[in-house]
């Protein structure tokens, strides 16, 4: 979908299509509460706070919406003794989703493919003691938990990693429009970028937009229209 056909959704919507009252919109507050809407659209269901409760990946639906956001990298990992430290989650990353890695040791230079699950920080000390849930290379599983921005993966000094990758569900892309200054960046764009999704999500984040805007100027009539069809049609 073209971004000046999303203007023209937003304004009709709003019933401000052809107004010159006070409440005009301006392209920028369309722009910004476009991608506003996006990201809240996106956290609400990979959290599964939507009217069917759906979170990431517990229905086809949410498979076909989300996937386009997945996205792998590799991590570069440094030995703290008792565990491995990644560099700095990339500035796009939204949500957690897996991280892969491969073992090895002094007696099996081949790496060996490993499972991993996500601990928290406060079970750390009891989970490096439990003998069924401790770093294993001989299992081929260990858990890793999050600090800083960064991805430690415990091995209790017992084993190497190495082949590290991050699978992560990253920020969506923002909409520009030529001519309109970015609101989030302050430059103003030479070129339109386009919304990513697909046609019938930027169909729910102009609702989502509406919704947002029409928040803010107390249209309360587009605001509930808004939002009762952004859940209805989710």
């Amino acid at each position: 979908m073209l971004n000046s056909t999303i203007l023209i959704k937003v304004k009709q919507r709003l019933n401000k299509l052809a107004s010159n009252d006070y409440d005009n919109i301006e392209p920028w507050q369309i722009v910004e509460a476009f991608n506003k809407g996006q990201t809240d659209w996106c956290r609400r269901n990979l959290h599964g706070t939507n009217l069917s409760k759906e979170g990431d990946e517990q229905s086809t639906r949410r498979v076909d919406d989300l996937e386009v956001l997945l996205s792998t990298i590799p991590l570069f990992m440094t030995d703290r003794k008792t565990f491995y430290e990644s560099n700095i989650k990339p500035a796009n990353y939204l949500q957690w989703k897996r991280v892969s890695t491969q073992l090895t040791k002094d007696c099996c230079k081949k790496p060996k493919t490993s499972v991993i699950y996500l601990a928290e920080q406060a079970n750390i000390d009891e989970l490096l003691r439990d003998n069924n849930k401790k770093p294993s290379y001989e299992w081929g599983e260990t858990f890793c938990t999050q600090k800083g921005g960064r991805i430690q993966i415990y091995t209790n000094g017992e084993f190497e990693i190495t082949n590290t990758q991050l699978t992560y569900y990253r920020q969506p892309l923002r909409i520009e429009i030529s001519g309109v200054t970015d609101p989030y960046t302050g430059i103003t764009p030479t070129a339109d970028v386009q919304s990513e999704f697909k046609e019938d999500l930027i169909e729910l984040f102009v609702e989502e937009a509406v919704k947002i805007i029409a928040g803010d100027i107390e249209s309360m009539n587009q605001l509930q229209r808004a939002g009762q069809s952004v859940e209805q049609n989710n």
